[in-house]
């Protein structure tokens, strides 16, 4: 009996709400940065390479990385537990 009592002293809940929460995800801080979600549940990002060094490409690669890129439906899966809450 002693033994049962101990249990429940160390176990005790120093907590006045008798809800337990389970504790916040964590949103991947380099996903946050590169990616967005958009309303049907993928995710958009920028294309990478467009920023300098352009004198060397062509109109037709310019405008191509200045387009908006979508994520593949793996990528999507993977983004989602990277990204519970979705992006800011």
């Amino acid at each position: 009996m002693f033994l049962f009592s101990r249990i429940f002293a160390t176990t005790r809940l120093f907590s006045t709400s008798a809800v337990t929460y389970f504790p916040k995800l964590k949103s991947h801080s380099g996903a946050k940065k590169r990616w967005r979600s958009i309303a049907s549940g993928i995710f958009k990002r920028g294309r990478a390479g467009h920023k300098h060094l352009n004198v060397n490409k062509s109109p037709a690669r310019k405008n191509f990385l200045s387009q908006t890129a979508y994520s593949h439906g793996s990528q999507t899966s993977r983004l989602k537990k990277l990204l519970p809450y979705g992006s800011p």
